[in-house]
């Protein structure tokens, strides 16, 4: 699998499981429901938070990206749901890539 693609699909991922631990907050400290959605929402969140950072760097590495470019896509993984707008971002402006010719 292309080192881009699964950085996409790392980072929609993790603005999802963010999601869900913000919502699992709401119902452990403001309606007092349940704890449950913070304690399966928190494992899959810092599950998908270390493989966001590690498909980064494997693509950083991979484009060439300039240290700014994956500072940027780093810092994205902390305020919650940065990581789709950061992957947004760099798909627009992504440079084409040449098929190669078929055989």
């Amino acid at each position: 699998m292309q080192a881009f693609r699964v950085f996409r699909v790392t980072a929609v991922a993790e603005a999802f499981s963010w999601t869900g631990l913000l919502v699992g907050m709401y119902l452990k400290h403001v309606s007092h429901t349940t704890d449950a959605g913070v304690w399966l929402f928190g494992r899959v969140h810092g599950a998908l938070f270390v493989a966001y950072l590690a498909a980064t760097l494997w693509v950083a590495r991979t484009e060439r990206w300039s240290l700014w470019r994956t500072g940027f896509a780093l810092a994205a993984s902390i305020p919650p749901l940065t990581t789709l707008l950061f992957e947004r971002w760099v798909t627009r402006r992504r440079a084409p890539i040449a098929e190669p010719a078929p055989a």
